[in-house]
């Protein structure tokens, strides 16, 4: 599956975790996907973990995640 079509199911909703980015609609957060992928969790335990969820959602957020890191704008430090 293409970066695009994962990426539509990523999903922004006001009455959810304060329209934090969320899988599909649902009241999980891409946050707390890659927090426990980050902690060591691995898709299949995630998978297990949250049988609703497919494993095109957890590559959604890694894709969402990379998209964001590569916008940001590192500037460098001031030394004294």
């Amino acid at each position: 599956m293409k970066d695009e079509e994962l990426l539509k199911r990523i999903t922004f909703n006001p009455e959810i975790f304060g329209g934090k980015p969320i899988i599909r609609g649902m009241r999980i957060a891409v946050e707390h996907i890659l927090g426990m992928l980050a902690s060591g969790s691995t898709v299949e335990e995630l998978l297990e973990g949250y049988p609703f969820l497919e494993k095109e959602d957890i590559q959604a957020c890694l894709v969402y995640a990379r998209r964001v890191i590569a916008h940001e704008r590192v500037e460098p430090a001031l030394t004294a």
